[in-house]
C-alpha cells in the first residue's frame, strides 16, 4: 500500500487530506510540526511527502534540506503545500528539491490527491 506523509499543523486541512488520501486507498502518516516530519519520514519511509512551509520547530525548508541530504529519505518525493506565493519561495522550494509546489488557496482537496497520484505515477 501507498504511503503518504503529511506534515501540516493546521488541523481542518490535515484532517481533510487525511480523509480523502484514505479513500483513495493510501495509507496515510500524520505530523504535525517539522521535527516529527523528519522523523517519521526517517522511520516509515514513505512513498510521497505533502509538507507544508510555515510549521512549528522546523519549517518546511529546513525539513526539504533535512530530507535531501539523508540517504533514505533523499528520493521520496515533496510536494509543497503552502500559502506562501512568492516567486522566490517557489524558487527556493525547487532549489531544496521540492517535486511540486501548491499554493493551498488555488486548490481543491481532489486536485491535491489528483497531484499527488501524477507525481506517483497511478
Amino acid at each position: 500500500m501507498t504511503k503518504i506523509l503529511i506534515i501540516e499543523d493546521e488541523p481542518t486541512l490535515h484532517k481533510a487530506l487525511e480523509e480523502f488520501l484514505t479513500e483513495e486507498k493510501f495509507t496515510v502518516l500524520s505530523a504535525f510540526d517539522g521535527e516529527e516530519g523528519v522523523k517519521m519520514a526517517k522511520e516509515k519511509n514513505p512513498d510521497l511527502i505533502l509538507l507544508d512551509i510555515v510549521l512549528p520547530k522546523k519549517d518546511g525548508y529546513e525539513v526539504l534540506d533535512i530530507l535531501k541530504a539523508g540517504e533514505k529519505t533523499k528520493k521520496i518525493p515533496v510536494i509543497l503545500l503552502t500559502n506562501l506565493e512568492s516567486a522566490e519561495n517557489v524558487q527556493k522550494a525547487f532549489d531544496k528539491g521540492a517535486t511540486t509546489y501548491l499554493v493551498k488557496s488555488n486548490y481543491k482537496l481532489e486536485e491535491i490527491v489528483k497531484k499527488v497520484k501524477e507525481t506517483l505515477k497511478m
